[in-house]
């Protein structure tokens, strides 16, 4: 019997889908400094986010055939060694598109109305100061007729899109490889049954550096990569600019980016990933014009 392990979990409809077309599920956590111990047991490896599948682990797995990534990136896969072994490497890159363009805007409302904020003061203080609370975060924005800078046009770029001019915001879309992609609107069945495509022609990154009210990030990163945002581009922003991140850590310095935060060339950020997972920077954690989550982006 093929045996697969899902080191960083599966869901139990797709552990059970597995298992009625014949395959043994193994999904017992092993850490990352003991699964080269292990991995010759199996013909399958599937992971997240979690485990970094290196060269040394690919040289243990003997029997491996596949290593699937339950995601967009495979930047924790050593693709090139796994293919030169004979390693199918697959993803999934469409599976969490919307949800990841979701994470996005709820950043997006968290931040510019200070949820964050307001979620933890009015719990511990709301019954005795909900006066200067309430001038306090009444200085948001509204994001209709807002810009949204989507810096990366792929498909979670475009479900964020999708979103945005649900909104009501107006779109500057970058990426190198295409300057022209169609946003594809379904609605649903009680509404109408009409399709609704609308063309969007890129732009340079310069022009969504310059131009945007908020900037979000959806392209391929890998660490030691110089950063799509550092101070070069903050520079070029406009005041008060949102920057989220629900891509990559590192993609943003988060050097350049606390100190645009505390001088307010920065007015928020939205984050769902940080440079030194599982350990981020206690200064973005604690900065009060930061949105946070856990990378459940894809989650």
């Amino acid at each position: 019997m093929t045996r697969i392990l899902a080191n960083d979990g599966i869901v139990e409809s797709a552990k059970q889908r597995l298992m009625n077309n014949g395959f043994d599920v193994i999904t017992d956590k092993i850490p990352q400094e003991d699964l080269i111990n292990h991995i010759s047991r199996f013909e399958a490896l599937l992971v997240r986010s979690a485990t970094t599948v290196t060269s040394d682990i690919i040289d243990a797995g003997t029997n491996l055939k596949v290593i699937g990534r339950a995601g967009v990136g495979v930047d924790n896969i050593a693709v090139d060694y796994a293919e030169s072994k004979n390693i199918k490497v697959v993803n999934t890159p469409g599976a969490s598109s919307v949800s990841v363009a979701e994470l996005v805007i709820a950043h997006l409302f968290s931040a510019s109305r200070f949820l964050n904020n307001s979620n933890k003061l009015m719990p511990e203080s709301g019954n005795v100061d909900f006066k200067e609370l309430k001038k306090k975060y009444s200085k948001g924005v509204e994001l209709k007729g807002k810009t949204l800078g989507v810096i990366g046009f792929g498909r979670i770029g475009q479900e964020v899109t999708k979103l945005a001019i649900g909104i009501g915001m107006d779109i500057l879309a970058y990426n190198k490889y295409s300057y022209v992609a169609e946003i594809i609107f379904e609605f649903p069945n009680h509404i109408t049954n009409a399709v609704l495509k609308i063309p969007v022609k890129g732009v340079s990154n310069e022009e969504v550096i310059k131009n945007s009210d908020f900037i979000t990030i959806h392209t391929p990163f890998n660490k030691g990569e110089e950063p799509i945002i550092s101070k070069k581009e903050i520079d070029m922003m406009k005041d008060g600019v949102g920057i989220i991140n629900c891509a990559r850590g590192g993609a943003v310095n988060e050097k350049d980016l606390l100190e645009a935060l505390n001088s307010g060339k920065v007015a928020f950020a939205g984050l769902d990933v940080f440079e030194d997972e599982p350990t981020p920077n206690n200064e973005l954690l604690d900065h009060p014009n930061v949105s946070l989550s856990p990378h459940i982006g894809g989650s």
